[in-house]
Order: C-alpha cells, then sequence, then structure tokens
C-alpha cells in the first residue's frame, strides 16, 4: 500500500502537468471503487486546476468547480499520459486536459477512490475531519505526541500508525523511526518518555523526508507519475528483513505480527 511519501511522491509528479490547465473531460469506465465514483465528477468539465494539494495520504484537486479527492488505496497508480494513449486493464477514471494530456487512475484492487466534493474537504469531510496532524508540520512535536500518549497502553508502533494521532506514519516508516530511535515497538506508548519522544520526533520527519527524496518506498505496487520506481528501500534499516542481521550489532532482527502487520525489531538496539 502506498504510504505517505509514495503519495507525497505522486502529487509532486503530477501537480505541474495540472495546475493551471482546463479540464476538457472527466471520463469514468467503471464507477466500482472503494465508493461509487459520484456523477458529479463529470461535471468538472471546462474547469481550471488551481492547485493539488496532499491531506494524509489523500490527493484534493482544486478546481473552478469543486474539488476531487483522489485516494490510491492498496494498488492504486496515477499516470500522467497523452489522452488517446491505449487504454488497459484497470484504467477506471482519466482526467483529461484541454492541452491534449490526461491524469490516468488504474486500481487492479479497487480500493482507492475517485469523490467529489462542492467545498473544501478540509475539516469536515467524513474522511478528513479527525485526522491528526501532518508529521512535517511544526504541529507534529514530541510535546504533543507525548500529551497523545498518556493513559495509553497500546504498542507505540500501532500508536505512531494510528491516523487520529499523526497521519502518515505507516508501517514501513514506523518500523525504521523506531529502530533508528532505540525503541522497542511493544512498549507501551505512555512508557515512552518525553526525552525519548524528543529523539523520535525529528527520526519521524527525517525518516519521511527522506523517502519523499529518494521518490518513495517501492514494494509491489507503488511507482511514481512518470512509470519510475521509488529507491527508498535501498535504505531500509528492518522492515522487510527479519531474520537477517541488524546493520549497527549483528543481532538476528526479530519479526512479529503486531497489529495485525509484520514488524522487524533489533532485540539488542531497541528498549
Amino acid at each position: 500500500m502506498p504510504e505517505l511519501p509514495e503519495v507525497e511522491v505522486s502529487r509532486l509528479g503530477i501537480a505541474p502537468h495540472l495546475e493551471g490547465q482546463t479540464i476538457a473531460a472527466a471520463v469514468v469506465r467503471d464507477r466500482r471503487l472503494r465508493w461509487p465514483i459520484p456523477a458529479a465528477v463529470e461535471a468538472l468539465s471546462g474547469a481550471l486546476i488551481r492547485q493539488v494539494e496532499r491531506r494524509a495520504k489523500y490527493l484534493i484537486v482544486h478546481t473552478t468547480k469543486g474539488f476531487l479527492i483522489l485516494h490510491l488505496g492498496m494498488s492504486g497508480t496515477l499516470r500522467v499520459v497523452p489522452s488517446e494513449s491505449l487504454v488497459v486493464k484497470h484504467d477506471h477514471f482519466d482526467l483529461q486536459l484541454a492541452n491534449g494530456q490526461c491524469l490516468r487512475f488504474n486500481d487492479p484492487r479497487r480500493f482507492g477512490c475517485v469523490l467529489f466534493s462542492a467545498e473544501h474537504p478540509g475539516e469536515n469531510h467524513p474522511l478528513l475531519k479527525d485526522l491528526g496532524p501532518e508529521p512535517l508540520t511544526e504541529e507534529f512535536t514530541a510535546p504533543y505526541l507525548h500529551t497523545r500518549a498518556k493513559g495509553k497502553t497500546q504498542a507505540i508502533k500501532t500508536f505512531l500508525m494510528d491516523n487520529h494521532v499523526v497521519v502518515g506514519v505507516g508501517n514501513i516508516y514506523a518500523n525504521e523511526a523506531l529502530f533508528k530511535a532505540g525503541i522497542h515497538p511493544k512498549r507501551a506508548a505512555q512508557r515512552v518518555s518525553l526525552k525519548r519522544y524528543q529523539q523520535l520526533v525529528p527520526i519521524i520527519k527525517e525518516t519521511l523526508a527522506a523517502a519523499i527524496a529518494q521518490g518513495g518506498t517501492t514494494l509491489q505496487d507503488f511507482a511514481q507519475a512518470d512509470g519510475q520506481p521509488g529507491y527508498f528501500k535501498q535504505h531500509l534499516n528492518v522492515y522487510g528483513r527479519g531474520g537477517k542481521q541488524c546493520m549497527v550489532c549483528k543481532t538476528q532482527l526479530t519479526e512479529i505480527r503486531l497489529g495485525q502487520r509484520s514488524t522487524v525489531y533489533c532485540k539488542k538496539c531497541q528498549r
């Protein structure tokens, strides 16, 4: 599943091609995604695209006729291609532009979404209103995280992955950040001190920023808007390396299931 860095890389890839362009047509080939694509999407013809924004793992396309909300789901990809390009299986939606290009959404597993909102979805849309702060903003701080952790007996890893606490710290990056901070993923969130959160928060920010700079993490389904893979996978310390040696101390890395997700850590380096 694409995580926050992959979605941000998609935004960076498509925004220069969309912003300032006029929509010629919104073509729906199959409405059956996670939620049916609403007919209002097709009324965007003639609208000017002002901006492409990201909130958590949602992309919000600002137009003069409303807002398009996109989510890549488990396997969705966005490509900017000529409108006359050959349509292949699972190409469910095109946002065709007056300049002859189009934004094409392909989603084999259909867990993504293409939705419409007449108003900016911001803090009021059901999908967005209860989300926590963005991890790369000044709102996401150690005191904030420490305060939210009070009374939380859940594991720190699942706490970090709760979108009500902070958005976008998905499984890959939670594994990596906790390793770099030396924090055991099963430690209760309330038992992580403010001092350790002061170490952890900058590491989360650095890890996500590095992934964005490297073009995201290619695992199975993700590729950039230009079709090129992300390269952050080459820099993973623990994720996907269960049973291999820790790069720091050479101890065999342990892999468990935590919150139904693969979790890899070093028994010696993480406490």
